[in-house]
């Protein structure tokens, strides 16, 4: 299976997504994160997680290495920002489902609607929203967000994933979020990755 994560803007979490998708998939075949971003956000992430003796528990490589690890069972392509319309009909030809991450505020929201109207163009469904980094309560910005999407007729995830510290932590050490110590939110931000990496598999038709 080949999951992929893009963007139109950053800072909405699609490298942390992509992250820790793998890390789902991991469980249930070899994966390999395959980061396409030139600004190797997944690479730094493993490097640090290597300097700090907590290795990420799957691979993850540059493009020119992909071929390397074709036998695998399962790929995560973390892709560059801000991709145009003909390679974002590339990397629907070569995923099963393409995943988008947004956070629910309206710059973020923006530019997601440009991302969905190129796929439109291009005449796929294959693809799902994420809400990300969500307000909790009783913030109601999530709420909000996942209202506007539907009524545009978006396809988005149930799970979401709620705006939590350990995030941060986790990426500065180089980890997956539920091996952050000393935060109770870690936990419950891994499961709720698990409830988005349940949903993946059955939208790609793997469960």
């Amino acid at each position: 299976m080949i999951i992929t994560t893009a963007s139109f803007k950053g800072g909405v979490a699609k490298t942390t997504t992509a992250i820790h998708i793998a890390a789902y998939l991991q469980e249930r075949g070899d994966t390999v994160l395959i980061d396409g971003d030139p600004n190797r956000s997944a690479c730094r992430w493993a490097e640090r997680g290597l300097a700090n003796n907590q290795p990420l528990p799957f691979k993850v490589v540059g493009v020119n290495q992909a071929a390397r690890y074709r036998a695998c069972e399962h790929f995560v392509i973390d892709t560059e920002a801000r991709a145009e319309a003909e390679d974002l009909k590339e990397i629907l030809e070569g995923c099963d489902l393409l995943v988008l991450p947004t956070t629910p505020d309206t710059l973020s929201l923006d530019a997601l609607v440009q991302t969905v109207e190129l796929l439109q163009k291009i005449g796929t469904g294959k693809y799902r929203v994420l809400l990300t980094r969500v307000p909790p309560p009783p913030r109601r910005e999530g709420a909000d967000a996942r209202d506007f999407l539907k009524e545009m007729g978006f396809p988005v995830f149930t799970g979401k994933i709620r705006e939590a510290v350990a995030f941060q932590k986790a990426g500065n050490d180089g980890i997956l979020v539920h091996k952050v110590k000393g935060d109770r939110r870690a936990r419950m931000a891994w499961n709720e990755y698990c409830t988005i990496g349940k949903e993946i598999m059955h939208a790609a038709g793997k469960e």
